[in-house]
C-alpha cells in the first residue's frame, strides 16, 4: 500500500461528504488510505469558552467517527484516520495535503456559503497547494466511468497536467478527451469579407494538440484518446466539452508569492460550472 493517503477536509456539509466517497472510490484505485481532516477555527484561551470548545470538539469526533465508519462499509479493508486541527481551517489543510497524494474538498459551486467549499477557504487551499486538489460536488447524473477530460495549451503543454490526466485514465480504464480552445483576438472578426481565419488557426492548433499528445498516447496505449480544438472562451468550451466527462482536469500554475490570485479564469470557470469533480493539478 502506497503510504500516501488522500486528504479529504471534512466540515459536515453534504458536499464534504461527497468529496469523502470520492476520495474512498480513488482510494481504491490507488491502493492507499483515506485521511479525514476537520480543522476549526483556534478558540481564545478564555474559560468561558472552554463548554462550547468542548462541545464543539465532541461534533466533530462524532462527525469523522461516523464519516470514516461509512467509507469502511462503502470500501471494505480501506484504511481510514481521522484527526481535529486547530490551527485553522487553511493552515492545517495546506500542511496535511503536503504531506499525502492530493487533497479532496467538497465543492458548492456558485454558493458564497462558508466551508471547505468554492469559497474563501476552498480557493485559498488550492491556490497554494503543491499537490492535485480535487473538488466534488454534492450532484447526481455525474458518470464515474465517462472519460477524463483535460485542458491543454497546446502552445505551453505541462506535463504534469497530461501526467495526472492519463494515469487517472489508466486507474479508470476510460478514454481521455483533450480540450484545447482557441480564442481568437478581436481584430480576427473583421468584416464579413476577410476570410474566416478559424479555418487556417484551427488546422494548426489540431497538428500542435496532436503532437502534444503524441508521447503520452505511447505511454499509454490502452488509453482511447481523442483531441478536441474549440474556438471560443477556454472556460465555458471545456465546462461544455466536459459535461459527459467522469472527471475535468486543469492546470494551475505554480506560483511562489504569497500575494495575488493564485487560481486563474479558467480554472475559476470549471469549478464554478462542472457537474464532474475538478482536479486542479499545480505546475511550473
Amino acid at each position: 500500500m502506497n503510504d500516501e493517503g488522500i486528504v479529504v477536509g471534512i466540515d459536515g456539509s453534504e458536499e464534504a461528504a461527497a468529496a469523502a466517497r470520492w476520495a474512498a472510490d480513488e482510494a481504491g484505485l490507488r491502493d492507499t488510505g483515506v485521511r479525514l481532516l476537520h480543522a476549526r477555527q483556534p478558540w481564545p484561551d478564555s474559560v468561558s469558552r472552554v463548554t462550547a470548545r468542548k462541545s464543539e470538539d465532541s461534533w466533530a469526533e462524532e462527525l469523522l467517527t461516523s464519516t470514516a465508519a461509512g467509507l469502511r462499509e462503502r470500501r471494505p479493508g480501506l484504511s481510514v484516520s481521522t484527526r481535529i486541527a486547530t490551527t485553522g481551517p487553511v493552515p492545517a489543510l495546506v500542511e496535511a495535503a503536503e504531506a499525502g497524494a492530493l487533497l479532496a474538498l467538497g465543492s458548492r459551486a456558485l454558493s458564497g456559503t462558508a466551508g471547505y467549499l468554492v469559497g474563501s477557504v476552498g480557493l485559498a487551499v488550492a491556490g497554494v497547494v503543491e499537490r492535485p486538489v480535487v473538488l466534488v460536488r454534492a450532484t447526481d447524473g455525474v458518470a464515474p466511468e465517462g472519460p477524463v477530460v483535460v485542458g491543454v495549451d497546446a502552445r505551453q503543454p505541462a506535463d504534469a497536467v497530461l501526467a495526472f490526466s492519463f494515469e487517472e485514465a489508466v486507474r479508470r480504464r476510460v478514454g481521455l478527451t483533450a480540450v484545447y480552445a482557441q480564442q481568437l483576438p478581436f481584430y480576427a472578426w473583421g468584416p464579413a469579407m476577410v476570410p474566416d481565419p478559424r479555418i487556417s488557426v484551427q488546422s494548426q492548433v489540431e497538428r500542435a494538440l496532436e503532437d502534444t499528445l503524441e508521447p503520452w498516447r505511447a505511454k499509454c496505449p490502452e488509453v482511447a484518446t481523442a483531441a478536441s480544438v474549440v474556438i471560443g472562451p477556454a472556460g465555458p468550451e471545456l465546462v461544455r466539452a466536459a459535461s459527459g466527462g467522469g472527471l475535468v482536469v486543469v492546470g494551475r500554475r505554480t506560483r511562489r508569492s504569497a500575494m495575488g490570485a493564485h487560481i486563474g479564469s479558467v480554472a475559476h470557470a470549471v469549478l464554478h460550472h462542472s457537474r464532474a469533480p475538478v482536479v486542479l493539478v499545480p505546475h511550473d
